[in-house]
């Protein structure tokens, strides 16, 4: 296969997309109601009742709801297995194996999580130029090569997208929308149309809650780049505790997803912290490429209201009988509540002054020493530019010279790292697709009441480990790999550095306080690596890991 000439290539490449046998085994699942979320009919002659689907509940404006009796709720993303392209801070175009966004779509591009609630992921895509009624025409611009293609979903259907003028004019009456929804793509041609060569470093981003349940459907399109490979691809959520092996996604003691075939992954959600996720097929290469993300849980205490007892909640939580606070102190009979600091009985949830119902926390920490205003996933990662052109090639890979060039927060290189908005990459087909969606600019307004700043930090490297430092605005470690940092008897064993070292695989939690008057509006420092080397675009000087903290 490594022989075959181009034409030969687009021809095989061609036929393994287009197969329709193939594209019907894509199935993306997102169920309303499961048995921890039951439904209730909301509505209609069975208001109040326990339904399974809308059918159960008769009359005008009726729905089948999840019961809000019943913590957290069922979340769902879609996420698609393949290749795509990637801008570095020198300009270099660099390519990806890569997990490409397939719902939540209008929040990724604007740098949130992916993950949505089963009713708006059920949706559907309805965003610019997509019909799920039928194809339309590829029409308009000026430049002589555009737009050859006959029919087209989407926009990018069409030859030279990203000329003036071009349109993907859908049939009449199809009923589109202004603007890109985050409902899930999940008919086969969709799914194709807009799974391939739209791969984003790093993969799109996962949050959920504390009692939340997760499916994750994982379809493979293919790698059109390299259509020789016939790869498979899994999704495995780094650091979970007791992640049944069925869904870890490790091909060994699970299963791996076929090109032109889906699987849901399934997860109720874990304690509170930051993990991250990546394709577990050949680890060192498929990360090398691209193929991993973060993902982080919230927990139950930001639900809590301030005058409510987080040791109560946390027990009704886990179905677990409560203790008579009078006798212990505290509200709990474990001495750290399941993994976190018990509240003291009768204390406020938020453990901050002025700090009112609605705060958000990063850990169930019982005194409000993790609360935090804004927060910013930052993802450190690197890429190797000879490895990624080999791979690209059909060249063998040289797993054992791997050494990154490109040193990236959230896949980008300063000073794109402080860019506002997703970045753009055209790929092999003449496309531009948002590639890297994810800035890494930490502002914190102080006109607005904002003076803590939670930062998500992960390393996702194969090759290096990393220092991360600030100048000016030292980091308080609250948590690594997803545990806060308590002892056993509860004391706070958080720590104040300018600096964190980590390794592959490992994540901390850091909070920025800027409430001392002497962080006025207008100061900008800098959270950057001391590894020297790690400050470049490949030959450039002046780039690499490096962005900035904006005081307004």
């Amino acid at each position: 296969m490594r022989f075959m000439n181009r034409r030969t290539l687009i021809a095989f490449s061609l036929a393994l997309f287009t197969t329709p046998a193939l594209a019907q085994s894509f199935r993306v699942q997102c169920p309303e109601v499961t048995s921890l979320h039951p439904g209730l009919c909301t509505g209609g002659s069975n208001a109040g009742k326990a339904c399974t689907a809308a059918t159960d509940c008769p009359g005008a404006g009726a729905s089948c709801d999840p019961d809000p009796s019943h913590p957290g709720q069922i979340m769902c993303q879609h996420v698609g297995g393949g290749d795509g392209y990637a801008t570095m801070g020198d300009g270099h175009q660099i390519y990806l194996f890569a997990f490409s966004p397939l719902s939540g779509l209008a929040d990724l591009e604007k740098g949130l999580p992916g993950t949505e609630p089963a009713k708006v992921f059920n949706a559907g895509y309805t965003g610019p130029n997509y019909s799920t009624a039928g194809l339309g025409t590829c029409s308009g611009g000026t430049n002589p090569l555009a737009p050859t293609q006959a029919t087209c979903r989407v926009i990018t259907d069409c030859p030279d997208s990203t000329t003036a003028g071009v349109v993907c004019q859908l049939p009449a009456g199809t009923d589109v929308a202004a603007s890109a929804s985050n409902g899930a793509v999940t008919e086969p041609a969709g799914i194709m149309d807009m799974g391939v060569l739209a791969g984003n470093a790093p993969a799109p981003l996962i949050a959920i809650d504390e009692d939340d349940e997760l499916f994750l459907t994982l379809s493979n399109p293919g790698m059109i780049m390299r259509p020789d490979l016939f790869e498979q691809h899994t999704i495995h959520f780094h650091g979970y505790p007791n992640a049944s092996s069925f869904f870890d996604g490790v091909p060994d003691a699970s299963v791996a997803i076929n090109i032109a075939g889906s699987f849901t992954y399934y997860y109720t959600a874990p304690d509170a912290g930051t993990y991250f996720w990546h394709c577990h097929i050949t680890p060192p290469e498929h990360l090398q490429m691209g193929m991993v993300g973060q993902l982080y849980v919230r927990p139950r205490q930001d639900r809590v209201p301030a005058t409510a007892d987080l040791g109560v909640a946390l027990l009704a939580a886990n179905k677990r009988a409560a203790v008579d606070p009078a006798a212990t102190g505290r509200s709990c009979s474990d001495l750290l509540c399941t993994g976190q600091t018990p509240l003291p009985a009768g204390a406020a949830a938020s453990g901050a002054t002025g700090v009112t119902g609605g705060a958000k926390y990063a850990y169930n920490d019982g005194d409000g020493s993790t609360r935090y205003d804004v927060e910013y996933p930052i993802q450190m990662m690197g890429f190797d530019p000879n490895f990624h052109y080999v791979g690209m090639t059909f060249n063998p890979e040289a797993f054992a010279d791997m050494k990154d060039k490109y040193f990236l927060l959230s896949g980008r290189s300063y000073p794109d790292t402080v860019t506002p908005g997703p970045i753009s990459t055209v790929a092999a087909d003449g496309v531009a697709r948002p590639s890297q969606p994810l800035p890494s600019l930490i502002t914190i307004s102080k006109s607005a009441g904002q003076t803590r700043a939670l930062l998500r930090l992960s390393d996702l490297s194969v090759t290096e480990h990393v220092t991360l430092a600030t100048i000016g605005v030292p980091m308080r470690v609250i948590a690594q790999n997803a545990r806060l940092l308590r002892d056993l008897a509860g004391g706070d064993t958080t720590y104040l550095t300018n600096s964190i070292t980590m390794g592959g695989g490992e994540s901390a939690d850091v909070i920025l306080d800027v409430s001392d008057p002497r962080y006025q509006p207008g100061q900008t420092f800098f959270l950057y690596s001391t590894n020297l080397d790690h400050l470049s675009n490949d030959a450039e000087n002046f780039g690499g890991m490096m962005t900035e903290i904006r005081i307004n």
